[in-house]
């Protein structure tokens, strides 16, 4: 006898009754979920309007529950325009909010507010209707990279546009390119090892850096800083003793620290990382304190009859950049899709199960840090060839910055990363003549924070970290994320 459930009107055979719509026995079964927020459209009730109301309805669009979230977005729009005001002073503490208030500046924070207010209201709407105006041109694209070799034509653009990008630009953005983009994409391609692929949350990660950078000073000069090698190397012989150096200061971090997880792991590198800060900045006797490292040479080449310096130009760093950020990039591919890089998915997704089935978690997260510190470590020598350093740039603050280009950029991919250094830094390079420094973070966090509100997998996702949300987003916690999709879950 089929089983019936008590409100509900159904036929002989289990189902429903003729004549009964969807709203009615939604309306009739009292364990129905009610929509606390008020959302409206196609598919379900308004708020004090009918069934089926769209997201722009009146009724849904000023229901107490969207003007309440409008009134909170216009008061964050308030507050931004206070702390990216005028300072204050210890005399009168209330006159530069005043003074924010009252400026012409504020109606721009409002209008943002509302606007955000807006796409969060109409999100489904917009999305609907961009997917539409955007399929005759979505459709051919996306059928030529699902061809075979669309992927590499996709690259091969790609690279042609990195190539003659710094060619149309000034030299400031040039300089830009390298001393930021070019150097923080290198850094979030090793961070990303750590963080995408293993699933370790490394906080303390610039350290490995300064180690790079550092020991280019001593064994490249002299003069740089007060503690020397009794030799002089060439730059380019530094780039493998940083990378040791880096990758055994990983080691040396993660062999007693990589029992703990999460959280605790993340104070830990956190730690570590301003250790390193404060014995650069306090040393002054071995790294010259706070004053940095002065007279590191330039890179150069003077073998089998080639003679060539690079100087203060920045093309010749860009190139050298992108060649060694291409190599890293294929590098990691291929270990990504090795059995390392499986084992570090495992890890990642439940590290219990992955040692259950056999996988040496801790070698593999120690091999995990010691790759990523020495990536870290190879970049600090670029950057030390490149330009004058000093403690603080090495900061808790630059180390932040990498993992939020990760983040954004896209956990566990590697052209996500890049560009999201590119997005990034390219913000902070148009607002260097706009914003004072200390209210840049302001602007970093507001973009961080829309991006996780309205696409959390970062700008250009992984495979396995979209299907992850995915997966997430449906309540589904148990599943190979490269595998077939599972037919239920728990919600």
């Amino acid at each position: 006898m089929p089983l019936r459930v008590a409100g509900s009107r159904s036929g002989p055979s289990g189902s429903a009754a003729p004549g009964a719509s969807a709203d009615s026995l939604a309306r009739a079964d009292p364990l129905a979920p009610a929509d606390p927020v008020g959302h409206g459209g196609p598919s379900g009730p308004g708020p004090g309007g009918g069934p089926g109301l769209p997201a722009w309805h009146p009724a849904v669009l000023f229901a107490p529950a969207r003007l309440r979230q409008l009134g909170a977005l216009l008061l964050v729009g308030v507050l931004a325009a206070i702390v990216t005001g005028p300072t204050g002073n210890s005399d009168k503490p209330l006159q530069a909010a005043k003074d924010s208030i009252v400026d012409v500046r504020i109606v721009l924070y409002l209008g943002l507010a509302a606007a955000l207010w807006v796409l969060l209201v109409l999100g489904a709407e917009l999305r609907g209707a961009l997917e539409r105006l955007s399929a005759p041109v979505r459709a051919p694209i996306g059928a030529a990279y699902g061809r075979r070799g669309g992927p590499i034509v996709l690259n091969l653009v790609l690279l042609a546009v990195a190539i003659l990008a710094p060619l149309v630009v000034s030299t400031a953005a040039q300089q830009s390119m390298v001393n930021d983009i070019g150097i923080y994409a290198l850094l979030a391609l090793g961070l990303n090892v750590v963080v995408g692929y293993a699933g370790l949350l490394d906080l303390g990660y610039i350290a490995f850096f300064a180690i790079g950078a550092y020991a280019t000073a001593y064994f490249t000069s002299q003069t740089a800083m007060p503690w020397h090698a009794p030799f002089v190397l060439n730059p380019f012989f530094v780039f493998p003793i940083a990378l040791v150096l880096a990758a055994l200061a990983g080691v040396i971090l993660g062999a007693p620290t990589l029992r703990l997880r999460g959280d605790y792991l993340a104070i830990v590198t956190l730690g570590f990382g301003e250790i390193i800060h404060l014995v650069a900045n306090n040393a002054d006797g071995i790294t010259n304190g706070a004053r940095g490292a002065f007279g590191v040479p330039h890179l150069s080449i003077d073998l089998l009859g080639i003679d060539y310096k690079w100087g203060i130009d920045p093309l010749p760093y860009y190139y050298l950049l992108l060649a060694i950020v291409i190599g890293v990039m294929i590098a990691f591919g291929r270990l990504e899709r090795s059995r390392i890089g499986r084992s570090w998915a495992a890890i990642r997704e439940d590290e219990i199960a992955a040692e259950a089935t056999g996988v040496a978690t801790l070698r593999m997260k120690l091999l995990a840090f010691a790759i990523g510190a020495s990536v870290s470590g190879f970049a600090g020598v670029l950057f030390a060839s490149k330009q004058f350093f000093n403690p603080q740039s090495f900061s808790l603050q630059a180390s932040f910055f990498v993992v939020a280009v990760v983040i954004f950029g896209g956990m566990g991919s590697r052209l996500g990363v890049v560009v999201g250094a590119v997005v990034l830094q390219g913000l902070a390079f148009y607002l260097r003549d706009k914003v004072q420094p200390a209210d840049r973070y302001i602007y970093f966090g507001a973009v961080i924070v829309i991006m996780m509100i309205f696409r959390p997998q970062g700008l250009v996702p992984s495979r396995r970290r979209r299907r992850e949300i995915e997966l997430a987003e449906e309540g589904i916690g148990a599943a190979d994320s490269l595998g077939a999709a599972p037919t239920g879950g728990h919600r």
